[in-house]
């Protein structure tokens, strides 16, 4: 099974009583924080979904800030999993590499339960620039970027890093389509238009 493209939750995450309090926390600040927004969740929400107080949560994180940094980490941790799966899939092969990126990349931008990339959502409601979570978004997405320019290079493509910078610009904006208008938006043509952009870069 591929792991999912975007570091987000894939699906409901319900704290179950064997784990320790900070990963109950984490788990249901996860779940409330993408499906709900950060600002519109408060610690009380979130001590109560993981079966612990607001005591035990600021035991765990001296606030609230530092939390949806924690929560924002853990999820940008996870897209090396994608990462490792593609490069294991076709260790031979760049420009396939390139290919399952997108593809997954597709899946992602279209997913009718997914509400889009969860940094990128942290990005919009927290404007602080001396916030904790902003570095974590910021160093994320630039990371992100510079292995798509890495892969495209390695995939021997013209002008690699406009290369890079084109999908990922595509992929952000898909996603935000797909909130914004719907499954009928732009954001369906995504694989389309990433090959064809892809193409055009061909030597």
């Amino acid at each position: 099974m591929t792991p999912r493209f975007s570091p987000v939750p894939a699906e409901p995450l319900t704290p179950v009583p064997v784990m320790p309090p900070r990963e109950r926390i984490l788990a249901a600040a996860s779940d409330l924080f993408y499906r709900q927004g950060i600002r519109a969740v408060g610690v009380d929400a979130i001590a109560e979904t993981a079966g612990t107080n607001k005591m035990t949560l600021y035991r765990h994180f001296e606030s609230k800030d530092v939390l949806v940094a924690e929560y924002l980490r853990r999820l940008a941790g996870k897209s090396e999993v994608f990462w490792a799966h593609i490069q294991r899939e076709h260790p031979d092969s760049p420009r396939k590499q390139l290919g399952s990126w997108l593809e997954a990349a597709g899946r992602d931008a279209n997913d009718p339960q997914g509400r889009g990339c969860a940094l990128a959502n942290a990005a919009v409601e927290l404007a602080e620039k001396d916030h904790p979570a902003r570095r974590v978004i910021e160093e994320h997405k630039r990371a992100s970027r510079d292995r798509l320019a890495k892969l495209c290079a390695d995939a021997g493509l013209k002008q690699p890093e406009m290369l890079a910078d084109e999908l990922f610009l595509l992929l952000e904006g898909a996603r935000v389509c797909a909130q914004s208008i719907g499954a009928d938006s732009p954001c369906c043509r995504f694989v389309r238009m990433g090959e064809a952009i892809i193409a055009s870069h061909e030597k």
